[in-house]
């Protein structure tokens, strides 16, 4: 690690501790030639996620425009910002579980609606009627009764 002040390459950990809730190391270092003190982080590097499309076109992973479908679906919804943003990063996290690097959007929108399922159904619907491509009313009342038939499902359980 390159001093900033005078470039030398010498240099001494002072103390290291963990940064971003795990995701990184945080380390205060000296330079062994100026006595400059610096800070520096250590990141896992992440290999990015091809992303294939419906249409067979590749792109990479994009975890910004995964949440702002999440949010579009949780519009006007009482599912708060801050559950969104954990909901994309339980998503991401999932996905790169998945072996290879390269993941269909089928199965995104796949493991998007079974976070969704026990977070908001009202938002489960919008995001399904978007990842399924509705045609009809009937496409809806698919949906709208596999939901209710485990709601019941759930009820009969707990009486």
């Amino acid at each position: 690690m390159r001093c900033p002040a005078c470039h030398n390459l010498e240099n001494r950990v002072l103390e290291s501790r963990s940064a971003d809730g795990g995701q990184s190391v945080r380390r205060r270092r000296e330079c062994l030639k100026c006595g400059h003190r610096f800070t520096t982080y250590e990141r896992i590097e992440v290999v990015p996620m091809m992303v294939i499309k419906r249409n067979g076109q590749r792109e990479i992973f994009d975890r910004q425009k995964l949440q702002q479908g999440i949010s579009l679906a949780c519009d006007k919804t009482t599912v708060l910002q801050p559950a969104i943003e954990n909901l994309a990063s339980n998503v991401e996290s999932d996905l790169q579980q998945l072996p290879g690097r390269e993941v269909e959007s089928s199965k995104i929108g796949e493991v998007v609606l079974q976070h969704l399922r026990g977070l908001n159904e009202v938002a489960y619907i919008r995001f399904a009627s978007v990842y399924s491509q509705f045609q009809s009313i009937d496409d809806f009342m698919q949906v709208l009764d596999h939901i209710r038939s485990r709601t019941e499902d759930t009820l009969t359980q707990v009486s």
